[in-house]
């Protein structure tokens, strides 16, 4: 085989391969480093909650100081919410349903209720909740609450009752262990139900609980009735989608927290980045293309040669070794050189990334990413290199 490459490298072209590895090099980069950076970013914008849907909306309608006077509540009737179910972009609604009686909440630290306040219910159909179904179950023979409360709610008690009262500071883990009770008062009856925290919510400023107890509970202890809801769940196709945000303004609804400007800005995030790729693909596509005429013109320059050496005996798979072999070992040196280029360039933008309090990602996905461009294109040039070869060898 030595002999072979000694007779067969004479006509490379040095200057040729250095620019295919140059113009491949940089197509990989972009790529690679398009990934990486999406993955590294991405949670900057999507401050998903885990036992949330990630495609929803929450929305209220928009009640003016008069129609406050005159007695405008702010329900969705029937008619509107079927109305927003024939959106095109909407998947389904989910209600909320608020509780119709009194609670109590009591918390206790070190073996006392430390902490008492008047409190409220909510509730939203399980379909958008993404909690352990042992967790979020209800059974009225053995009644324990699961709830899942705003984390501003963990803020106020830090920051304001617990300073206020010389109590200590306590951490979301913490306050999930701390025992609850909840006294239950309307309709005649009042009772004492323990509860446990699941869950914390950036997005939703509110108490939810398990949709069978507030139906359970609403029919033991309401008063007043059904209610239409107040606010509606959404599970939207985009929450960024422009005939989205026309519709709400159409319609006077509010749309709760910035869900629908950090699902814009995600959306042109994905469409910067998905035009970074595709230019990064170009390059290494017209990198391969560079460098199989390479290749190309050098089997023609060796076109007597190689005919010869069929002729002696060697086989089309010796013959195409030492091009494999080349073809090979560039673009391994090349994907080195793009995860080194990668990483290099991760170190500096994660820096100033780390203001919005973001550690990143993993860089397995760029890795694949590269791994499985540098394998096709590699596979491109051997598969072009045998055929090229064995066409010489029929018609030697």
């Amino acid at each position: 085989m030595k002999l072979i490459w000694k007779l067969l490298r004479k006509h490379i072209s040095a200057s040729q391969l250095i620019g295919f590895s140059i113009a491949n090099l940089v197509g990989l980069t972009i790529v690679i480093l398009a990934v990486q950076f999406y993955g590294d970013v991405a949670p900057v914008f999507n401050d998903e909650e885990s036992f949330l849907s990630k495609d929803y909306l929450v929305i209220t309608r928009n009640v003016t100081g008069t129609g406050a006077l005159l007695g405008n509540t702010g329900e969705f009737d029937e008619q509107a919410i079927a109305h927003i179910e024939a959106q095109p972009w909407c998947r389904k609604v989910g209600r909320f349903t608020g509780s119709d009686f009194s609670v109590y909440a009591s918390m206790g630290l070190a073996g006392d209720r430390a902490m008492r306040t008047q409190f409220f219910f909510e509730s939203i159909p399980s379909d958008f909740i993404d909690v352990n179904d042992a967790q979020w179950e209800w059974d009225a023979s053995r009644p324990e609450i699961p709830v899942i409360i705003s984390r501003d709610y963990v803020a106020l008690y830090n920051f304001g009752f617990a300073s206020s009262q010389g109590l200590p500071k306590i951490s979301e883990s913490q306050m999930s262990k701390i025992p609850l009770a909840f006294t239950l008062t309307g309709n005649g009856l009042s009772e004492m139900l323990p509860g446990r925290i699941v869950g914390f919510s950036n997005r939703l400023n509110t108490v939810i609980v398990p949709e069978e107890f507030m139906q359970w509970a609403n029919a033991r202890y309401g008063t007043h009735g059904a209610k239409q809801p107040q606010r509606l769940i959404l599970e939207v196709n985009s929450p960024g989608d422009v005939k989205i945000e026309e519709y709400m303004k159409e319609k006077r609804y509010d749309v709760a927290g910035d869900k629908m400007s950090s699902s814009k800005a995600n959306y042109f995030l994905v469409l910067i980045i998905g035009i970074v790729i595709t230019v990064g693909i170009i390059i290494s596509l017209l990198s391969f293309f560079v460098l199989m005429l390479s290749i190309y013109l050098l089997l023609q320059k060796n076109t007597r040669k190689l005919q010869d050496l069929l002729l002696l005996g060697y086989s089309p798979a010796e013959v195409s070794k030492p091009y494999i072999g080349m073809v090979v070992a560039i673009n391994g040196i090349v994907l080195v050189l793009a995860i080194v280029l990668m990483l290099v360039a991760r170190c500096y933008y994660m820096d100033m990334l780390s203001v919005f309090g973001t550690v990143g990602s993993g860089i397995g996905m760029s890795l694949l990413a590269g791994a499985v461009i540098m394998s096709l294109i590699t596979a491109g040039n051997v598969i072009a290199i045998k055929r090229k070869i064995a066409s010489l060898w029929r018609n030697s």
